[in-house]
């Protein structure tokens, strides 16, 4: 009798949220929501954009046939980034209160395509402490949310202009 009842715990699927890379606009959501069609084992919950969060919902004996229950996380980035022609990943979930974290926006130009806008958002949500990012062309504006202990607003504009992002005077 226990033994049917562990295999229904064990089939019984996990709904998680994590951060979610390349979530750099509203637009964004639907590619999400394309690119987790493409993993038959796993349902798009919700979206998140302010946080930059999606809940997913999937069995993990199924999506993780065979992986480590402490490797899942990579893997589960690593699923995404292959349906997404790697302009979606997963991060671990924010490890500073949400209402701690500074704003930082930084008005810019010549964002003309999701593919610049993709650029700009990359070059500074890598950096060590941004918790979330956005770039829109149409806004004129990077933004992000960062721990205050970490980068500076400066390192974040040498970051984009790197990437050749024109920044505005404010």
């Amino acid at each position: 009798m226990i033994l049917p009842l562990l295999v229904l715990l064990a089939a019984a699927p996990e709904n998680l949220t994590h951060r979610v890379t390349g979530l750099f606009s509203r637009e964004r959501e639907a590619d999400l929501r394309e690119a987790v069609k493409r993993l038959p084992e796993v349902e798009l919950l919700a979206v998140d954009f302010d946080r930059g969060e999606a809940t997913f919902s999937f069995d993990p004996a199924k999506l993780f046939k065979g992986v480590k229950e402490k490797d899942r996380a990579d893997r589960f980035d690593q699923l995404l980034k292959q349906a997404s022609s790697h302009t979606f990943g997963i991060r671990p979930p924010c490890a500073v209160p949400w209402e701690n974290l500074k704003l930082v926006e930084i008005p810019v130009a010549g964002l003309d395509c999701k593919g610049c806008e993709l650029a700009a958002y990359e070059s500074i949500s890598k950096i060590d402490g941004v918790e979330q990012a956005t770039a829109s062309f149409k806004a004129g504006r990077v933004t992000a949310r960062i721990d205050p202990t970490k980068p500076s607003r400066d390192a974040l504009i040498e970051a984009l202009k790197k990437r050749n992002v024109t920044i505005k005077a404010p």
